[in-house]
């Protein structure tokens, strides 16, 4: 890395002006370690304060005007079940601050100007992403110098890009494991879309508890169906239809196992009698179904006051000791879950 930024031609740096994130590049370091040199705090070694200095006094960088005392939340789509949870935690964070919280929605097909420009324009103090980011809206927010964490990510992300997810494969494993010590042997799996981070790494944890009991993982009790109740209820009727069907399902989310539930009564089956359900999430309305619903509980309120926690600390200017944290989930046994009658 060389400590001279200009471009070929030896003037302004390529793409317009300079920007933190250029600062950073050019100087070998993170964004935090500039802003904690634009802030005059400790923690910088003096060869590369040097060095970040020297890169601002060559370009005449000046600090945006500050941030607005708000932390936004973002996301995808805002009508979902664990929505309020994740605002929940995310309150606890800015209130515990005296910060202020911003909610936003960035839709599918939004056109310009986009949220992101009008987000970046209002210049919180952090970002917490539910929704993806894409590389574009990411290198936006670092441009301007405005950390960002990403909740519960369903893509691989570059290393330097904190987020904060859940123990996933556990929880996939713990659900399985429950099942088999219940004494149920074929146990079919409703697994979320491939190439989804957290259904992938619940699908795992199931192949782990299968492999562990010396059980086969049967392809005809696998199938894979998106993250809803209607393509649920559609993927277990035809689990259900065979005379040697599952005495066990696994769904990947708690709404894949509420179309389960749909589609055993359909075909004449009591749960848990005739057959054991497990889901994956905790949705508050899992407690409240009939029977109430074995889940695996995902922290979300924890998860959320983490993310939280880690995107002010890097807006202070703070190293994180990691960019990925995980949180522990755990299983949460209701009534949908019983030995198989007969059936082992």
């Amino acid at each position: 890395m060389t400590d001279d930024p200009t471009a070929a031609d030896g003037g302004e740096p390529r793409g317009g002006p300079v920007t933190i994130a250029y600062i950073a590049e050019t100087a070998g370091v993170s964004v935090p370690t500039v802003s904690k040199v634009l802030n005059g705090r400790s923690g910088v070694s003096d060869d590369t304060r040097a060095r970040i200095e020297a890169l601002i006094a060559r370009y005449g960088y000046r600090k945006p005007p500050n941030r607005s005392n708000t932390v936004e939340l973002v996301f995808r789509e805002l009508a979902s079940m664990w929505a309020v949870e994740i605002i929940r935690g995310v309150e606890q964070v800015a209130r515990r601050n005296r910060i202020g919280l911003m909610v936003s929605e960035f839709g599918l097909h939004d056109v310009a100007p986009t949220p992101m420009d009008d987000m970046v324009e209002r210049r919180p103090k952090a970002v917490l992403s539910v929704a993806q980011l894409s590389d574009a809206e990411r290198e936006q927010l670092a441009a301007r110098g405005i950390p960002f964490v990403v909740f519960d990510p369903i893509t691989e992300l570059p290393d330097d890009v904190p987020y904060v997810g859940a123990t996933n494969w556990r929880g996939g494993q713990a659900a399985t494991k429950h099942l088999i010590e219940l004494g149920h042997r074929r146990i079919a799996v409703i697994r979320g879309p491939v190439g989804q981070l957290c259904c992938d790494a619940r699908m795992a944890g199931y192949i782990s508890a299968m492999a562990m009991a010396g059980l086969p993982v049967d392809p005809a009790l696998t199938i894979e169906a998106p993250l809803n109740r209607e393509d649920g209820r559609a993927a277990a009727r035809r689990l259900l239809a065979p005379a040697d069907r599952p005495t066990a399902v696994f769904a990947a989310n708690d709404m894949q196992a509420f179309g389960v539930y749909q589609a055993a009564r359909e075909s004449g089956l009591r749960i848990p009698e005739d057959l054991s359900v497990v889901g994956f999430d905790d949705v508050p309305v899992a407690a409240w179904a009939d029977p109430p619903l074995t889940t695996v509980h995902q922290p979300l309120v924890e998860m959320a006051v983490a993310a939280t926690e880690l995107a002010l600390a890097l807006g202070r200017g703070e190293e994180p000791p990691q960019t990925g944290v995980e949180i522990a989930t755990t299983l949460t046994v209701r009534e949908s879950t019983a030995s198989p009658q007969g059936r082992r």
